[in-house]
């Protein structure tokens, strides 16, 4: 399908400092990554593709898809859950279910969010599919569904397989999806400890305690692994994650991981482009009541840049819509991509949305804009 640019140039507001940004920290990890949630924008990484083995940072996939089952009406939190013989002598991390006393859906969640049960997993995956083998098939038909096109999941747990295999770059999709489409559930990953059987755990992500901005998400650790560590930090103007992997202690995931998160807000700025609901452009839609529609953001399009954007006029903007338009064109539907360009280069893709209706015309409308069409 053709395209139609429109090329917009930023006032002084919206431009970058004369000098460039710091360089990103050297971490001791095998390979990381850090994003802006809102905006997707990826701050800094270090081997973003490689293969990795994600340990229980697999655990992030397997609530998403427990969240999906209970949104979905599968599960209902106080629904018993039965407790196999695999699940109850599953090795690693336990919440210490046991075959004879009930536990529910919401109990096993909670243990394998925060507790990071591999037996709860377990018992979880064979709830939702019938087996942790099936589960595990649920998991990929979700990986790809979301994008994760590097990642390979066999079990429920992330204990070690050969073929369990990830990358941060997946990892961060996946966290940022959870965060997306569960706000209500994400807090969970906050909780700092859980009692179950008379056994209390604490949350193994130590950020926790040493950071109130950060609520969550999830740690990892096998020998083969390292540790492992998704932190998610909300200043409440922007939410910056880091996926930091394979480092070689508990200290040193923390360490590293809190490096790269204060990186992330002392060398970029939250700035604000446009406000929810703004038009970027008016699209010409063909065959339709309407002769535009406007093309913008369903939230405040909030950027990282670096700090002391002003006045040197450096970035500029390009829209480029899908032509031709035609009708019906429904709000929220994708319309056109907004492209960022410093000095430039590219700096940044994103989608815009249809802002209005634009609803079909009559025949003697669809006619006139057919017309027009073939004479174009």
């Amino acid at each position: 399908m053709p395209f139609l640019r429109f090329l917009l140039v930023l006032l002084s507001l919206f431009t970058l400092p004369v000098h460039a940004s710091e360089p990103p920290p050297v971490l001791a990890a095998r390979a990381w990554l850090l994003i802006d949630h809102g905006s997707g924008q990826v701050l800094a990484a270090q081997n973003p593709g490689q293969k990795v083995e994600p340990a229980s940072l697999t655990k992030i996939m397997t609530s998403y898809l427990v969240h999906v089952a209970l949104r979905d009406g599968k599960l209902k939190r106080d629904q018993v859950v039965p407790v196999s013989t695999k699940a109850w002598k599953a090795i690693g991390s336990r919440m210490f279910i046991e075959p004879n006393r009930p536990v529910t859906v919401d109990e096993l969640l909670h243990g394998v969010v925060i507790q990071s049960g591999n037996d709860a997993s377990i018992a979880l995956a064979e709830a939702v599919a019938g087996s942790e083998e099936a589960f595990a098939g649920m998991m990929n038909a979700e990986a790809r569904r979301l994008g994760m096109t590097n990642t390979n999941y066999v079990n429920a747990t992330g204990l070690p397989d050969p073929a369990h295999t990830t990358t941060v770059e997946d990892l961060a999709r996946l966290t940022s999806a959870l965060i997306r489409d569960f706000p209500v559930d994400y807090p969970l990953n906050a909780v700092k400890d859980y009692t179950y059987n008379k056994i209390k755990q604490p949350n193994r992500n130590r950020l926790l305690w040493l950071d109130k901005a950060i609520d969550g998400v999830k740690t990892g650790h096998t020998e083969s692994a390292g540790y492992c560590l998704i932190a998610s930090r909300n200043d409440g103007v922007r939410r910056l994650t880091a996926v930091v992997v394979g480092t070689a202690s508990d200290q040193a995931r923390v360490q590293e991981t809190l490096a790269l998160l204060h990186y992330g807000y002392r060398a970029f700025e939250a700035v604000k482009l446009y406000d929810k609901g703004q038009a970027l452009s008016q699209l010409k839609v063909y065959k339709s009541t309407r002769a535009t529609v406007g093309a913008g953001f369903t939230e405040d399009f909030v950027i990282s840049l670096p700090p002391g954007a002003s006045t040197s006029g450096r970035l500029k903007l390009e829209v480029t819509s899908r032509q031709p338009l035609i009708a019906p064109v429904r709000p929220g539907e994708n319309v056109a991509k907004l492209n960022l360009l410093l000095d430039g280069k590219p700096h940044g893709e994103f989608p815009l949305v249809a802002l209005t209706d634009a609803p079909v015309a009559g025949p003697l409308g669809r006619a006139w804009d057919s017309i027009k069409l073939w004479l174009q």
